[in-house]
Order: structure tokens, then sequence, then C-alpha cells
């Protein structure tokens, strides 16, 4: 597993955030767990997330895939477009994901493209396809995010 590759968030976002002392790309990982299976964003925007993940490494017993390991895709994808969608003053939570997983992956790299579904003022639901290398879904999730005020100490009010 590798360093985590630079995400490429639209520069009005980074602008957005630097205003507020905060340097968006410097910052944001895919978390430990993105980190543990190698999850890479690779473009990152309200209206389209778009990550990578190997299948080495993230298979289940058979050797497929790992249904959970396209869960935590999925909602490491939904989770940044709910929080760009926020903007800086929240704090996007996670309250609902679904996956159906529709074939196996055996090798190479899944890709996931998370697209908004709604974004509301407290809620943000995102669809995320994940396919293959041959460009065969592999899975649909759903996550729908709560979107909570950050209180003056950085926490969610």
């Amino acid at each position: 597993m590798g360093e985590q590759t630079t995400v490429k968030f639209p520069q009005e976002v980074i602008d957005e955030y630097a205003a507020l002392g905060v340097d968006l790309p410097g910052l944001f990982s895919a978390g430990h767990l993105g980190e543990r299976m190698d999850v890479r964003i690779v473009e990152a925007a309200a209206d389209r997330v778009v990550g990578t993940m190997p299948v080495e490494g993230n298979t289940q017993p058979y050797g497929l895939l790992h249904g959970g390991a396209s869960a935590v895709l999925a909602e490491t994808l939904g989770s940044i477009g709910s929080m760009l969608h926020g903007g800086p003053s929240k704090l996007a939570v996670g309250v609902d994901l679904n996956c159906t997983h529709h074939r196996g992956a055996r090798s190479g790299l899944v890709t996931g493209v998370a697209t908004p579904v709604h974004r509301g003022r407290s809620t943000a639901t995102y669809e995320i396809a994940i396919t293959d290398e041959e460009g065969k879904r592999v899975c649909t999730a759903r996550l729908t995010c709560l979107l909570r005020d950050v209180t003056p100490d950085g926490s969610a009010g």
C-alpha cells in the first residue's frame, strides 16, 4: 500500500477552505481504513467524486472483492461529496448505506464514481457506481449523510 495520492479539488473549493485557514488538499485523506485498503481519491467535487481501490488485499475467502470493501469505497466517496456539498460549516455523518453487488472482481482496480441524488440543507444522498477495469458494474451503492453544523471548537453541533 502506497502513499495517498493528491486529491484533485476544484480551485474554488480550495480557495473557500483556504479563506478559513484550512489547507484542504493537505488535510484530506481517506482515513486509516481507506489507507489500509489503498483507496485513492482521484477527483473530488460536490457533483462528482472518483476513487479507486485494488481488488488484491481486499478479497473474501473465495478470492472475490469483499462486499465490505466495496462498502468502504462507496461510503468514502459519498462522504467526500457530502462534505464538499455541506461546505466548511457542516460535518457530513453517514446515516444510511446500502449496496447491491452485481458481479465479482478477482483482480485489478475497481473505480467508484459518486454522484448526487439529493443535496439539501440537512442531508445529502449520493449514488456510487463501482466498476471493474472493463467498465462492468460490480456494485451500486447509495449513501445518505446528515449534515450537522460545526461548532466553534470543530465538533458537530
